[in-house]
């Protein structure tokens, strides 16, 4: 039997000079940074004012709190945070972002309440000494959901998104969104077919503007918006369903038919009756099982257009 040969390698170092590294050139610029040039503060006439300049796609644990249960989890935000400049600054201070993320943040978790985050916003724009400021954090939130008939649980979880915009005049203006998955059984199938009717699962999109009266230690937006899209879905989704939860929920879905015209008219007329929702946008997209295309359906409404 042939014995593996052994070859001996060039010690770290030489293999990293193989391989392109060279030797750190002569340092003459200043490592204080009171020494350093700041470009970013350079004060001109830059031609235009920018609406908004800042980072995107941060990641960062994020503490979320729910009305369902899980009561607290911790999840992954991805964070945009932005503020606008004037013409006579030539750019923002990127680092003061993710260091106040940071000083914002407990056990190197950020508080995602909405309370929270407006005075985030408040602040940061202070720190830039800008007359606005604007976050924007997207993250998936976990819900529990137990079988209709068995009782056995499961976790369930709908993106949401939240944008806080601060102006100094104007005050706050809070949108926040969610997206939800359902199940829909075709009206059209169930009432031409002899027996059986072909089912889909879809995405329920909704976007609301917040009133100044929203209180989120009354209600949890999060709840609210999946109740809208759940409630008035054919069937709710399961994570877990045992053959009496099954029976169930294809008997509900056989009951309850929704072609996504249905969906965003009957999930709108929920939004319509939330006192803390001004404005609001709904879309459901069903993943047809019998087609290659998905079904779309859309509406947007301001209350304030039609008081």
């Amino acid at each position: 039997m042939k014995e593996a040969s052994s070859k001996q390698l060039p010690n770290k170092s030489e293999r990293h000079k193989l391989f392109g590294s060279v030797q750190p050139g002569e340092k003459i610029k200043p490592t204080e940074k009171e020494k350093m040039p700041d470009l970013q503060n350079t004060k001109k006439d830059f031609l235009f004012d920018i609406d908004q300049v800042g980072i995107a796609n941060v990641k960062h644990p994020v503490q979320v709190f729910s009305k369902t249960m899980p009561a607290s989890q911790t999840t992954i935000g991805t964070f945009k945070m932005t503020s606008s400049i004037q013409k006579d600054h030539k750019g923002t201070n990127m680092s003061r972002f993710t260091e106040m993320m940071q000083d914002y943040s407990k056990n190197n978790t950020f508080d995602l309440s909405i309370a929270s985050l407006k005075t985030f916003t408040k602040e940061m724009a202070e720190r830039l000494e800008q007359d606005d400021n604007q976050i924007t954090v997207s993250f998936p939130w976990f819900f529990e959901r137990s079988g209709p008939a068995s009782d056995r649980t499961g976790m369930n979880h709908a993106d949401a998104e939240i944008t806080i915009i601060y102006d100094k005049n104007a005050g706050y203006h809070i949108t926040v969104s969610l997206q939800g998955t359902i199940t829909t059984l075709c009206p059209c199938s169930k009432e031409i077919s002899e027996y059986s009717a072909h089912n889909q699962r879809g995405i329920v999109s909704m976007k609301t503007e917040l009133t100044g009266e929203y209180n989120e230690d009354e209600v949890d937006w999060k709840q609210a918006l999946l109740e809208a899209a759940e409630s008035n879905a054919s069937a709710r989704i399961h994570p877990v369903l045992k053959r009496p939860d099954e029976k169930m929920v294809t008997e509900q879905a056989y009951e309850n038919p929704r072609f996504v015209e249905d969906m965003v008219r009957l999930v709108a007329a929920d939004l319509y009756e939330m006192p803390f929702v001004q404005k609001f946008s709904v879309t459901c997209q069903n993943e047809e099982s019998i087609h290659l295309h998905d079904a779309i359906a859309s509406i947007s409404y301001d209350k304030s257009l039609h008081s």
